[in-house]
């Protein structure tokens, strides 16, 4: 059954965050934000090096306020992220939504666009903590089977957080909007749900353990 969006009953953090294009899609309340950040697991975070725009998908996590992003120490762009500003974005597709005309399909979809500046965390505690975090929001009750990170690999690795106080969220969840003169078109319409699910599990030859760990997506 189609219905409309109902308006966002917060305002935007600020002008840059504000939705300008179906501005009734826009949602800026923090719960929202977040829910859409934890169902995803790849951003694409943009940012410049040398005048140069950049656009790099990557994968995330978030706890609490801050999302978070990790990567070698020798990574260009970490080390840009760390000066200067950068927008993340957050795309899902929901479902496909298939209309009586060509020109009123559309795809139901959440999305966040986050703006700011990442800063680095560098305290060895907070930096297992986050890294457990991130390990066990996809693979609950791994961590701990896991041989641990050695010293040398946490020194390796820079974990760097962006806060969610800048975000906007755009969601589409409903059904099809035709005009009121093509409901009698004699073709389907309706909405396709699109959902990630885990496909059958491939096992390394050499695996001492024999049994799958959970996931998330299962």
């Amino acid at each position: 059954m189609s219905r409309s969006p109902s308006p966002a009953p917060s305002p935007a953090p600020s002008p840059r965050t504000r939705v300008r294009r179906l501005p009734e899609r826009a949602h800026y309340d923090a719960a929202t934000v977040a829910a859409i950040v934890d169902a995803a697991m790849v951003c694409t975070v943009a940012f410049q090096i040398d005048g140069e725009v950049h656009a790099i998908p990557t994968i995330h996590w978030r706890e609490g306020e801050h999302l978070y992003i990790h990567g070698a120490k020798a990574s260009r762009m970490l080390k840009a992220l760390t000066e200067g500003t950068a927008c993340v974005t957050i795309a899902l597709a929901d479902g496909l939504v298939l209309a009586r005309s060509a020109m009123h399909h559309s795809m139901n979809y959440r999305s966040v666009v986050v703006y700011g500046r990442f800063e680095p965390v560098t305290e060895r505690a907070h930096k297992l903590a986050s890294l457990r975090a991130f390990i066990e929001g996809l693979y609950p009750g791994r961590w701990d089977t896991l041989r641990p990170i050695s010293d040398k690999e946490l020194a390796a690795t820079t974990l760097l957080r962006i806060p969610l106080d800048e975000a906007s969220a755009k969601v589409r969840d409903w059904g099809v909007k035709d005009d009121a003169e093509d409901l009698d078109w004699p073709v389907w319409a309706g909405v396709i749900p699109l959902r990630t699910v885990a496909g059958e599990a491939v096992i390394e030859a050499d695996s001492v353990g024999q049994t799958v760990p959970p996931t998330r997506f299962r």
